[in-house]
């Protein structure tokens, strides 16, 4: 597969990376874990170099699947990885707030560096923003963990545009996760305009809607009840089919490129800017091939000018997040 380079650093990684955290978490129950051990070691045979998981993930299960699964690939993948969540102290599946503090950041990568069994972590995250802690004491203690050698790159997820300046000048930030696809292009705004002028990379979760752009899912289908999309406002059955008029453009592009409408978003991403790395998740050998195949999908300009003039016309219907996850993004 193709690589491409976080921003201005020195970060290469495979154009397309996989997003692990569904195959422990959010999406229904835990996959099996051999299963999934055999799919990330197939997605590295296929070319995939860059994984993304979180202690928040299970909690802990899904670095420690990711840690087992790539042990024997240590220096040939870069694996992402991130703190900034408080965990239920009785050891409850969910977490209880947010937490930045410079001993907690320091605590978190201790304790990923030994889930992942890995010397450095590649990528370290901060998951949330944390309104009580100054995010240049939180770059700082990232700062000082590359300074001791425990963590090679500084990353943000879902921060604002004046919070990532406000961390670059402290710590270079080397990549930016935020969600970003067809259905949802807030970060064109603000957030890529001051990544492209700080030479940060774009990180996209939720590269598919959620599964949703993928064209499989529609008004009538039903999720398992422990599935994080059941709370999504955008996925009620009544945002769902309204949305579908996305999902038909995605499929009439597809037909002509002889490829498969979650080809087309991911191509989309692609071709926005060199510096973006999109992460899909799955849990299956067929997709994870289709997703990786997207990097091969080359999309004209005519294509993308028929791309931007139909969804323009399109209003998607939905708020991404229900209300308390969504007050903790683009702070």
């Amino acid at each position: 597969m193709r690589k491409r380079t976080l921003g201005r650093s020195n970060l290469e990684v495979s154009a397309v990376g996989l997003g692990c955290m569904g195959m422990s978490f959010g999406y229904g129950p835990a996959a099996d874990k051999q299963e999934m051990i055999s799919l990330l070691r197939s997605a590295v045979d296929r070319g995939v170099t860059f994984f993304d998981t979180a202690e928040v993930y299970g909690p802990f299960t899904n670095e420690e699947l990711v840690g087992e699964a790539l042990s024997s690939f240590r220096g040939r993948v870069v694996i992402a990885t991130k703190f900034g969540f408080k965990l239920d102290p009785n050891g409850g599946p969910k977490w209880v707030g947010l937490d930045s503090r410079p001993q907690h950041i320091r605590q978190v990568a201790e304790a990923s560096l030994k889930r992942l069994r890995v010397e450095a972590i590649d990528l370290f995250y901060q998951h949330r923003v944390d309104p009580d802690v100054p995010i240049e004491d939180v770059a700082g203690a990232v700062k000082d963990l590359i300074r001791e050698g425990k963590v090679r790159h500084f990353g943000l997820s879902e921060p604002g545009a004046q919070t990532i300046r406000r961390a670059h000048a402290v710590q270079r930030v080397t990549a930016v996760q935020s969600e970003y696809s067809l259905w949802w292009r807030n970060p064109e705004a603000e957030i890529l305009p001051t990544l492209e002028e700080l030479g940060i990379g774009l990180v996209p979760f939720s590269p598919l809607g959620k599964g949703f752009l993928t064209g499989k899912i529609d008004e009538k289908t039903t999720f398992d009840s422990s599935d994080f999309r059941n709370i999504v406002p955008r996925f009620t059955p009544e945002a769902r089919k309204a949305n579908l008029a996305l999902v038909d453009l995605l499929a009439r592009i597809a037909k002509r490129k002889k490829s498969t409408p979650a080809q087309i978003a991911l191509a989309w991403l692609l071709a926005r800017k060199p510096w973006i790395v999109p992460i899909p998740g799955t849990r299956k050998l067929e997709r994870l091939e289709e997703n990786i195949g997207a990097a091969a999908v080359e999309l004209t300009t005519d294509d993308l000018r028929e791309i931007e003039g139909a969804a323009s016309k399109i209003t998607v219907q939905g708020e991404r997040y229900p209300e308390q996850l969504a007050r903790m993004t683009g702070l």
